[in-house]
């Protein structure tokens, strides 16, 4: 099963789970991180996100990844966490929420000698990314970015 194909089949399985929690589907990945892969699934929810909602969604996904359709898959740990604070933004959902909010763009190559971008989110559209950085309007080209999270002001 292709990497596309088995995040799109694990959040099948996982909204519904997270529905019947009280949590948001936030995300999920499958990468290698060293020598292992792991399978993050991230969620959220508006009062915060407890070790009880993690553990409550592994536990009645984990037997379902047991399934014959997954087992092409490579050895993995399935880890389910909370989005957190300085959450990644990835989906057009997820810059909608947080229109407004300050954000740390990162960039594939610098631009003006910098590659990562500090300003607030006021735009999304298919991939580009607005910014407002010290009053001025910056657009980002997806091309050009590689990742976007939200940051916390202190």
């Amino acid at each position: 099963m292709h990497t596309k194909d088995l995040i799109k089949r694990v959040e099948e399985l996982a909204q519904p789970i997270c529905e019947q929690v009280g949590v948001e589907l936030w995300d999920v990945e499958f990468e290698k991180e060293g020598g292992q892969y792991m399978l993050t699934v991230t969620i959220d929810r508006e009062n915060g996100v407890d070790i009880d909602h993690c553990e409550a969604v592994s536990r009645t996904l984990d037997p379902m990844l047991d399934a014959k359709e997954f087992q092409s898959m490579p050895a993995y740990t399935l880890c389910v966490s909370s989005a957190g604070l300085e959450r990644r933004l990835k989906k057009k959902a997820h810059f909608d929420k947080f229109m407004g909010s300050p954000v740390e763009l990162k960039l594939y190559k610098a631009m003006n000698g910098a590659k990562i971008i500090n300003g607030t989110l006021i735009g999304y559209d298919e991939g580009a990314v607005t910014l407002e950085v010290n009053g001025e309007t910056r657009i980002y080209e997806p091309q050009d970015v590689a990742a976007v999270r939200l940051t916390v002001q202190i």
